[in-house]
This record gives structure tokens, C-alpha cells and sequence, in this order.
């Protein structure tokens, strides 16, 4: 169908192009009036009724032509070169239609966002937040955070920048000399990465590319990669849109002098919305907005986009309570729905997987499928929520962080840290069937019989006393049976492994924290003394995470090399030192909800998720 309406666009794109109208078939020519132009006076009223509906189709043919031209599936987010070219033929003008917000609309998107009393200062948090990537060289990945509340979406971005920029570097054309890959398929347990570290490096169209790919994916991810709602400003004119960036900045600045959000009323007179069903028109019109989005009213307008993009009502429909603004008071953080919204797609309020019965038809909304990257939470380590595996475990190793009142970056530049240990596979199979037998409503425990049945499945072979003890109580609670298995050797079918070596990970964390505050550790002199930098942090952590049984268990079991030169010995095969002991902070706590016993060490100050 698709083939054949392509067939008749282009036949009609041809018939448009003729000097004069196509002769209608006929078995005898037709010879013209003299003095007739074009042979067109004398036409018949049907004939001339024929050609007024060709020209006609073929004018509509040539405007959807115009956009289908560059929506093929040869140029896609990855093919920059060739977007290129159709930009330069087309303009990005050609590809999308501008419309203004219904009164409904805006109603219900101001509603939705900031609540019926929202304060000033949370508006204008909101509206004086640009996205814009950081000039010191250090952190020149990085986008940088003035305000606070729009950290959520920010962190986000970043997020997806990240992916970009460390895995994707050859559709940005900066592929840096050391980076080692090999793809496949791109699936993580099937393929390996080790991105460049080398951020100082990366070029500004690198950087512009990333962000425009990010925005696009974050956008398509919303829109159930049907289409797209990419908002602009009214005050924005063509003319701005043509001019040299360096100039349209300047000019969009002048623009947006004294402009503000404080009512639904202000969101429809200032706001219009393109609407894109290609990712190469996304593209094109993202590239153009580049500068708008630098500005101090970027990180609203792509959050406006994103909800569009997912469509106001279903919003809605995603939230377990639909009366709450998506921007929370007191201080105008961004809420878990937001930061889900642009992580799966969905505005859905928790982080667990999957629904929550509640029973009586009442669910609780949590995350519904495999994401490019995820999120931690200190809230976890607080035992306020659970973070799913969806979230935890995520395609690229980059997570958003949240803490009680700001969201930041974790990265790893090797995609195998995600990797299970055999360790770890053999914990996860423990765990699936014993949840096999949880009748409990997820409550943690089984009948005895569905114990006997765990250990056929998993080929444990417990001691009769060990087993006589679990099982008294007439069930088996997964605690104590998962501090059997620890205790329990490898060879009968448990984790413990008495050489300390299998199941011991190391590897490092990278950890962003975008809101731009002082840093004396680059400081620079000036004629009035030492001046403080303002710029974001970027701490590189080195995690070590011990063999899966107790730490108590792994410390005393493990031999310790002699500091003193090694004379004495402890008769094992293999000595394994201890860990460094633990360095404290917030952000370790986050990093042990995703790796269990993790020991974190960095240089200099501890990293800030605040």
C-alpha cells in the first residue's frame, strides 16, 4: 500500500513538472486550435476539469514529497551526512508545521506541570535554565545546572549525551585513537566497549551531535517512536532561525528579554509546536533549535516537548495520582514521573518493575521494559523504595542518580561491568526458583515442599541438619536460605569459594554532578588573589566489590599479604590482600543498592549527588 501511494506521489510530482498538462491517451493525436495557448482556450469543460484536479494533487504532492524526501529509512539519527545534505537542499522550514496550543491544552499542560500554585521562584527556576555543556575542558561533556529543579531533566539529557559519546563516537566523526570496540550486535552480553575518557578532546560539533541525537531518542522514546512534539517559542522568528548562531544567540537573548511563564494564558500565547514523524525531520528541526535550547528557556521547552510528545492524557493515564504538578513543591524539583518519562517513555511514579496489585482493580504503576540507560536512588539505601532491575541493569552502563533533592550522573566506560560472574548467574538461578515457589505474594518465603523442590532444580546439596533447620517452622524464608547458600561450598552446589579470587570484581565509576559550584581545586589566581572556579565536578571512583558471601566471612577467611616483605606465608595457593577500607559518602551507598558490598575509593573530595 505504502509502495503504491509512493508510486502515485511520484507520478504526480512528474505531472507537475511537465510545461504543459499530459495528454490524456487517445488512439488519435489532437491538433490545436490556431491561436490556442498550450492547446488549453478550447478544452472541453470535463477535460478541463481533469487538469485543474491533476494540478491540484500535484501541488499537495510536491509539499509531501518535499517532506518525504528526507524521512526514507536510508537517513536515519546515524546517517549525519546525509541529513546534512537534505538540510542544505531543504531547509529546516520544510520539514515540520508550526500550531499553537488550544486554551484546553495549555491549560492542562500548566496544570499538569506546576500545579494551580505554583510560586514565582519555582516559574522561574524553570525558565532560566538553558542546556549548554560545560567550557571547562575537564568536564566538557557535561551539561551545566545554574538553577535548581530542572536537574531532573537535565540529568536525563546527560544520560543520553553520555551513551552517545562514549559508545557511539563514530556517528559524531570523534572516534578517539584509544578506544577499544567490538559491537556485535550491540547487545552487552554478547559485545564489549571500552569508551576514551579523553573529554577534553571532544569538538563542539560532537558535542551538538550527541545532544541532538539524545534529545531526538529521548523525544521518539515518548512518543512510542510514532512522532513527535518539538515546542518553540512565538518571539522566535524565521529570520532568527537563518541567521549565524553566534548572532541567533544574541538575538534570541534580546528576544526573550522580560518574557515569562506564569499562566496557562502565557503558555499559549508564547509557545508553538512542531510536530515530526521522521526521525531525519526531528533531526533537521532539532539541529535548528539548537540555539533556543541553549537558551534560558531550553530545559522547559524540552520538557513541554517530551509530555506533548507522549500526549497530555496519557500522561495522565501513566500517574498512579494524576492531581499532583509534575514539578514539586516546596522547592521545584522534578518528580520520579518526569525523570521516568524521559528514561522509559512512560510518567509513571515508581521505579519498581512491572505493576503492584493492590487488589480490588488498584495498581501501582513501575517500569514496563529494558531501558538504554538507568537509575539509582539514595532512597534506596534508605529502604524507602526498590529500584527494579529494569532500572538497575540498564542496555549502557549509565544511570541517572537521584538523592532527597537533586538528580546526577554514574558511568562506566566498559560495558563489562555489567557483566554477571559466574557467581552471580548462579545466584540469580538460586533466586528464580526459589521465586518460583514464593505463593506469598512476594513475600519472601515457601512451603516446604516448594523448598524440596528448589533444591532439585538447583542441585544444592545441603547437609540433613541444615536442612532439618530450615525447614521447622513449616517454611523457608528466602533470608535464611540465601545465608545457608553463602555459607555453603561451591562443590555442593552453594557460593562460597575458599580461595577469595572467584567472584571478586574491580572497576571503575565515573560520577557527574552538573550544577556548577565552587571548586578550589582549580582555582586560579587573579590580580585580586585566589578566585574560585565555578564549574560542575567530575570524580572517578574505584570500586572493588568482594566475593558474594559475608564481609565479615571475607575478611577473616582471606589471607593478607605480609607488609613487611613477605617472609611469612599462609600456606594457601593464592593470597589475596584485604580491601581498602571503604571511603564514606552518599553516592557509595547509592553505588551498593547496584553492586552489594561495594568498597569505594577516589581521590580528593568526596563526590556530591547534592
Amino acid at each position: 500500500m505504502a509502495d503504491q501511494e509512493e508510486e502515485d506521489l511520484r507520478m504526480a510530482m512528474r505531472m507537475s513538472m511537465q510545461y504543459s498538462p499530459p495528454e490524456p491517451k487517445r488512439s488519435k493525436p489532437r491538433d490545436a486550435p490556431v491561436g490556442a495557448p498550450d492547446g488549453l482556450s478550447k478544452e472541453s469543460p470535463e477535460a478541463k476539469s481533469r487538469r485543474m484536479k491533476r494540478e491540484l494533487m500535484a501541488t499537495a504532492a510536491e509539499k509531501r514529497m518535499l517532506a518525504s524526501r528526507i524521512a526514507t529509512p536510508s537517513v536515519g539519527l546515524g546517517s549525519a551526512s546525509k541529513i546534512e545534505k537534505k538540510e542544505n537542499e531543504l531547509g529546516a522550514e520544510g520539514v515540520c508545521s508550526g500550531r499553537e496550543l488550544s486554551e484546553n491544552e495549555a491549560k492542562q499542560l500548566f496544570s499538569m506541570v506546576f500545579g494551580s500554585e505554583a510560586s514565582k521562584d519555582i516559574l522561574a527556576q524553570w525558565t532560566n535554565q538553558g542546556i549548554r555543556f560545560s567550557p571547562d575542558p575537564e568536564t566538557s561533556m557535561g551539561l551545566v545546572q545554574h538553577e535548581g529543579g530542572p536537574c531532573g531533566v537535565l540529568a536525563a539529557i546527560q544520560a543520553y549525551v553520555l551513551k552517545y559519546i562514549l559508545f557511539f563516537p563514530n556517528e559524531l566523526g570523534n572516534v578517539p585513537p584509544g578506544m577499544t570496540q567490538n559491537f556485535g550486535s550491540r547487545r552487552l552480553s554478547e559485545s564489549q566497549c571500552v569508551a576514551s575518557n579523553n573529554f577534553p578532546s571532544l569538538s563542539e560539533d560532537a558535542k551538538a551531535r550527541a545532544l541532538v541525537r539524545s534529545m531526538g531518542e529521548i523525544l521518539f522514546l515518548c512518543g512510542d517512536n510514532k512522532s513527535i512534539s518539538v515546542a518553540s517559542l512565538t518571539v522566535i522568528t524565521h529570520n532568527v532561525q537563518r541567521s549565524e548562531d553566534g548572532l541567533k544567540e544574541e538575538i534570541i537573548a534580546k528576544a526573550l528579554e522580560g518574557l515569562s511563564i506564569e499562566s496557562a494564558s502565557d503558555l499559549k500565547k508564547i509557545l508553538r509546536v512542531d510536530a515530526c514523524t521522521s526521525q531525519a525531520s526531528a533531526f533537521l528541526r532539532l539541529q535548528k533549535m539548537i540555539p533556543l535550547f541553549k537558551s534560558r528557556m531550553g530545559a522547559m521547552l524540552f520538557l513541554i516537548s517530551a509530555l506533548l510528545s507522549r500526549g497530555l492524557d496519557f500522561v495522565q493515564a501513566d500517574r498512579d495520582d494524576p492531581s499532583l504538578p509534575l514539578v514539586t513543591a516546596p522547592f521545584g524539583h522534578a518528580s520520579q514521573e518526569i525523570v521516568n518519562l524521559l528514561l522509559c517513555g512512560q510518567a509513571v511514579p515508581n521505579v519498581f518493575d512491572g505493576k503492584m496489585d493492590l487488589g480490588g482493580d488498584m495498581f501501582l504503576k513501575g517500569i514496563s521494559r529494558n531501558v538504554e540507560v538507568g537509575f539509582l536512588t539514595l532512597l534506596e539505601s534508605l529502604n524507602f523504595c526498590k529500584v527494579g532491575q529494569y532500572l538497575k541493569c540498564p542496555k549502557w552502563p549509565i544511570w541517572v542518580v537521584g538523592s532527597e533533592s537533586h538528580y546526577t550522573v554514574l558511568f562506566a566506560l566498559d560495558t563489562t561491568v555489567q557483566d554477571e560472574n559466574e557467581l552471580e548467574e548462579r545466584e540469580s538461578q538460586i533466586r528464580k526458583a526459589f521465586d518460583a515457589q514464593d505463593q506469598s505474594g512476594g513475600g519472601g518465603f515457601i512451603s516446604v515442599e516448594g523448598f524440596h523442590q528448589v533444591l532439585r532444580d538447583t542441585n544444592i546439596k545441603l547437609p540433613p541438619e541444615k536442612v532439618d533447620h530450615l525447614c521447622n517452622t513449616g517454611f523457608i524464608v528466602w533470608s535464611e536460605f540465601w545465608q545457608v547458600i553463602l555459607d555453603l561450598d561451591q562443590s555442593l552446589g552453594g557460593l562460597k569459594d575458599s580461595s577469595g579470587l572467584m567472584g571478586k570484581k574491580v572497576f571503575d565509576l565515573y560520577h557527574f554532578n552538573g550544577i556548577a559550584k565552587s571548586d578550589l581545586n582549580g582555582s586560579h589566581l587573579t590580580s585580586g588573589g585566589e578566585t574560585p572556579v565555578q564549574r560542575p565536578r567530575l570524580t572517578k571512583l574505584r570500586v572493588s566489590v568482594p566475593p558474594r558471601w559475608t564481609p565479615e566471612e571475607f575478611m577473616a577467611d582471606v589471607p593478607v599479604s605480609s607488609a613487611s616483605g613477605g617472609n611469612e606465608s599462609s600456606g594457601k595457593d593464592a593470597e589475596v590482600a584485604k580491601p581498602e577500607p571503604s571511603q564514606h559518602a552518599p553516592l557509595a551507598d547509592c553505588i551498593r543498592t547496584r553492586w552489594p558490598r561495594a568498597v569505594c575509593n577516589w581521590v580528593g573530595d568526596p563526590p556530591s549527588i547534592v
